[in-house]
């Protein structure tokens, strides 16, 4: 059987990080075995699913790179698909799931079951309370067909699937090996809700099943639901694919990865700045691991390299402070041109080129190069460039540290007198007439070189500082060197 995947997310928020982490295990298995990777919606929750959650799926998907094979080809037309085993919505498929259920109820294998809510809670009490696993007691499994006539004239009927009392379960995982669950304590699972809508262990059975996936490949909080998919798969006598639970994503504290850790949502590392194929090199360490640890991976290295078998079975902790120290090293081995574009949209939302950024686009990619080295995220970019571009702002500590010693003001005055004559103002000849200001006044370099980087910058930290002086140009430092003068001279500073 060829590979075939899916990534089947619920439509209920934005893509979380560990589904993300889901879906790109999947495509990765898909690439690197030449198969297909599949993405299917599950949007049977009528009440949490929604079309901005789609757009959110689809968004994330798209920004990490993970194309799909198949699928919707569209976040708004939920009858658009790309592939053969369309619709992949699932609210589309309801015809589908109706036919098998019938076909269980024919068969014995599934019964309408007319219990409440609030009568199922009671069950479970009970058995909790006389120290018994809490499930549903088989109220309405053997009804006769009177008594289901009586309970169905006052009420509607869920379905429930008809489990084995004996025996057990079992199957292989991948990542675990074999794996072995008692059937006494797997109850008579809802398979259809009284709304007519299918629970999700049966709707994605008949997914799985109608659109050939053969590795059913996710997280291991879904280890519980496998044995009652399992029981479906058998009752239908299907063939059911092979199983690979991923480990959960813990967060520092030990506990499942969530609100309370930080960003979990792949909207917003996007937002943060980081670049989609950082994350996606750090999400696939969660989990899993070359034999000699590697921890940097050119894309097509990553797809090569991939395989479930080197997949762990322990819980994993995500660690925001490597994937940031990942994301610089994507930024400094990337194309000064190409972080230039990336970042360009972080430098027209701060604002300070005024819409300018296009015609000053080679200025910018001239200073990005030049900070190229410090950038951890795409959104330092705009505060370590705007000096560049706007007037300076003065940093309160950098001034008391340094242009409030003495002599300030006159060190200032010989920068500009051994500054004024030069013709080549780069980093070469102001360097030399620093070096040569210090000579005179019998200092170390940095009494001179301090006072010059903030003045001009407004700070103690930045770039090079010849470097950024000849970006600057002549007329630009020699103004901003005067106007601190001015302004200490007043006061001001």
């Amino acid at each position: 059987m060829s590979v075939r995947v899916r990534f089947a997310p619920s439509p209920t928020g934005f893509l979380h990080i560990g589904g993300a982490r889901t879906a790109l295990f999947n495509w990765l298995f898909a690439r690197h075995m030449k198969g297909q990777f599949i993405l299917r919606i599950e949007d049977t929750d009528e009440v949490r699913s929604t079309t901005e959650s789609v757009k959110a799926i689809f968004d994330g998907l798209r920004w990490m790179g993970l194309d799909w094979d198949e699928g919707p080809a569209s976040e708004t037309d939920t009858e658009d698909c790309q592939g053969d085993y369309g619709p992949y919505y699932q609210i589309q498929r309801a015809e589908l799931y109706k036919k098998y259920i019938s076909e269980l109820i024919a068969q014995g294998r599934a019964y309408p079951c007319y219990c409440t809510p609030e009568e199922v809670q009671k069950m479970r009490d009970k058995a909790l309370a006389e120290k018994r696993t809490p499930k549903y007691d088989g109220t309405c499994r053997n009804l006769t067909t009177a008594q289901r006539e009586a309970r169905s004239a006052v009420g509607s009927s869920s379905v429930r699937f008809k489990s084995p009392v004996e025996g057990v379960t079992q199957f292989n995982d991948i990542i675990h090996g074999p794996l072995t669950f008692e059937n006494a304590q797997i109850e008579d699972f809802v398979i259809q809700k009284t709304s007519g809508i299918p629970t999700y262990n049966f709707a994605c059975v008949i997914d799985d099943h109608e659109m050939c996936i053969s590795h059913v490949i996710r997280g291991d909080d879904h280890m519980s639901n496998t044995p009652r998919q399992i029981l479906v798969y058998q009752a239908l006598g299907w063939l059911m694919p092979q199983f690979a639970h991923l480990s959960m994503i813990m967060g520092s504290d030990g506990t499942r990865l969530s609100k309370r850790h930080g960003a979990t949502s792949v909207q917003e590392y996007e937002t943060a700045g980081f670049l989609p194929e950082a994350v996606r090199n750090y999400l696939a360490l969660l989990g899993w691991a070359t034999e000699d640890s590697q921890q940097l991976f050119k894309p097509e290295k990553l797809i090569e390299k991939f395989s479930l078998e080197r997949c762990g079975k322990s819980p994993c902790t995500f660690d925001p402070v490597k994937l940031e120290w990942m994301n610089g090293e994507y930024i400094r081995n990337i194309q000064s041109a190409d972080l230039t574009s990336r970042a360009m949209p972080y430098i027209q939302k701060a604002g300070f080129l005024e819409g300018k950024e296009e015609e000053r686009h080679s200025e910018i990619e001239t200073v990005v190069a030049l900070e190229q080295e410090k950038f951890k995220l795409l959104t330092d970019v705009p505060d370590r460039i705007k000096i560049f571009f706007t007037d300076v702002e003065y940093d309160a500590e950098s001034v008391e540290k340094t242009l409030k010693k003495p002599d300030v003001i006159d060190i200032l005055k010989d920068v500009i007198y051994e500054f004024e004559p030069i013709n080549i103002f780069n980093a070469e000849f102001t360097e030399r007439a620093c070096k040569e200001a210090a000579k005179k006044r019998d200092v170390k370099n940095g009494a001179i070189y301090h006072p010059v980087r903030v003045s001009v910058s407004g700070r103690t930290q930045g770039p090079s500082l010849f470097h950024m002086l000849e970006i600057l140009g002549k007329e630009k430092v020699l103004s901003r060197i005067n106007s601190t003068i001015e302004k200490l001279t007043q006061g001001l500073l």
